[in-house]
């Protein structure tokens, strides 16, 4: 075995000392080519890696029971053990390092078949120092983020919460101010993006709050059109417009003594927004086409996806209603910003689902694991489902594998087997006019059928129609 290194401690296959320094990591490659060997370790440690080089399956396999390395990269045609049956027993015996496989163009399909046994990422020969390094690279990305899991759930207690899945610290904030808000009379004021799971918070707080034994009223004040949204708070009275034949309580009274839960509050009208604030103030209303007042206790949640400051300043909501709700906000991470909670929001999603389909998945392979952590979730934990769902009910089997992943998941692929040098930064895009892109075209593709779109999307029609309507505003 030859060790090349530009960190300490090791002896390289001259028996000279290597020199002693801070290395990014320890790759274990495996090439029977002496040549091709020593090109690759050359490429791995001017980039700051310790390489150590074995020839064969054999020597592979002792030294991956020895040491165990960061990274392994592997030649499939191998003299004696095949490098396939180096990674199958990586696999039966539980190692978790990734594999990069190396082959020629002509072998192309047995790599791809590789992949399917675990496989990292494979490569073509020949090769450039860039493609290499930007490989292990990334190889070692995912399982840093893989191992962030596996620490999270060996160090808190708590990776699930009233629904929610995750143990990043994002999401043990969320759950102790859940846990401290809920047993107070506060008003709640939920932000995130569509999908970050407003409604479920909402629900944590008031199964955590002394009114977890009354109803919880959710009213969604973007589905439901500006002149109904006051009958549906408030109520009504026999003949108060065409149509009432009788009386009707509201949602507020139907919370008395719970929660009124205000989704999507920005939404709501600023002539609707003044009755409001005054129901907050005093618990008082006045049903539409009533005389008299009533009275109810209700604890009031609210929640948006847009930036409630930010409608403030523009006159979309009123600034003496924001003060009045915003008394404790809870900021609901992206699934973006906490990639280290997918793969344990994956498996949960998959388990559950399963069972209610008559499926048997039981796992993501880790093929399908890296694309996970590789996409973007611009829908978060709700287009995460639907992704789900749309596995669990179009296949069946004990692990969801690369080949089985639907559109768009599936697309990051290119980027997972080839990933291109970093880009220019003048070739780099904002996040807006990237989303903006996105959703006009899947309009598009639909014939302009929006609530066909929001499906595909994985997100609510209401949002898209905001997101174009703000777009008009710009």
């Amino acid at each position: 075995m030859t060790i090349t290194s530009a960190s300490t401690g090791f002896t390289g296959g001259s028996g000279n000392p290597v020199p002693r320094g801070a290395a990014r990591g320890r790759i274990l490659l495996i090439e029977d080519s002496a040549a091709q060997a020593a090109a690759y370790q050359a490429y791995l440690t001017e980039a700051g890696y310790l390489v150590e080089h074995v020839a064969t399956g054999e020597q592979a396999l002792t030294e991956l029971t020895e040491r165990a390395p960061d990274v392994v990269i592997l030649d499939l045609f191998l003299p004696g053990i095949q490098g396939v049956e180096v990674l199958r027993s990586m696999r039966e015996r539980g190692d978790k390092q990734p594999v990069i496989v190396i082959t020629d163009h002509a072998s192309v399909d047995i790599a791809v078949g590789a992949m399917k046994d675990g496989a990292y990422d494979f490569v073509t020969k020949p090769f450039g120092a860039d493609r290499i390094r930007v490989t292990v690279e990334n190889a070692l990305r995912q399982q840093q983020l893989k191992n962030k899991v596996r620490s999270y759930r060996e160090n808190y207690e708590r990776y699930s919460f009233h629904g929610f899945i995750g143990a990043s610290k994002a999401m043990q904030s969320v759950y102790r101010i859940v846990e401290s808000a809920a047993t107070s009379r506060a008003t709640i004021f939920i932000t995130g993006e569509s999908g970050t799971g407003k409604e479920l918070c909402a629900h944590a707080v008031h199964a955590e709050s002394p009114r977890a034994d009354m109803p919880l009223v959710a009213i969604n004040c973007a589905a439901i059109p500006s002149s109904l949204m006051e009958s549906e708070i408030f109520g009504y009275r026999k003949g108060a417009f065409t149509g009432a034949d009788s009386d009707r309580d509201g949602a507020a009274v139907q919370a008395d003594g719970g929660t009124l839960f205000l989704d999507e509050i920005c939404e709501m009208d600023l002539d609707l927004q003044a009755k409001l604030l005054r129901f907050v103030q005093t618990g008082a209303f006045r049903p539409v086409g009533g005389n008299d007042e009533s009275s109810v206790d209700v604890r009031f949640i609210c929640a948006t996806n847009k930036d409630p400051l930010e409608e403030m300043k523009r006159g979309r909501f009123r600034e003496d209603l924001y003060y009045r709700l915003h008394v404790v906000p809870i900021a609901l991470p992206s699934l973006r910003d906490r990639t280290e909670d997918i793969i344990p929001i994956g498996d949960g999603l998959l388990r559950r689902i399963s069972a209610e389909e008559g499926k048997s998945f039981e796992r993501f392979s880790p093929g399908a694991q890296d694309l996970l952590l590789t996409y973007s979730w611009p829908g978060n934990v709700r287009q995460f489902e639907n992704i789900v769902r749309s596995i669990v009910v179009l296949h069946d089997g004990d692990e969801v594998t690369t080949d089985i992943m639907p559109a768009p998941v599936n697309r990051t692929a290119a980027a997972v087997v080839g990933t291109p040098a970093p880009a220019e930064e003048s070739t780099i895009r904002s996040l807006r006019e990237v989303e903006r892109e996105s959703i006009e075209a899947a309009i598009e593709a639909c014939g302009g059928n929006i609530p066909k779109a929001a499906a595909l999307l994985g997100v609510s029609p209401s949002t898209l129609y905001r997101k174009r309507q703000s777009w008009q505003d710009d």
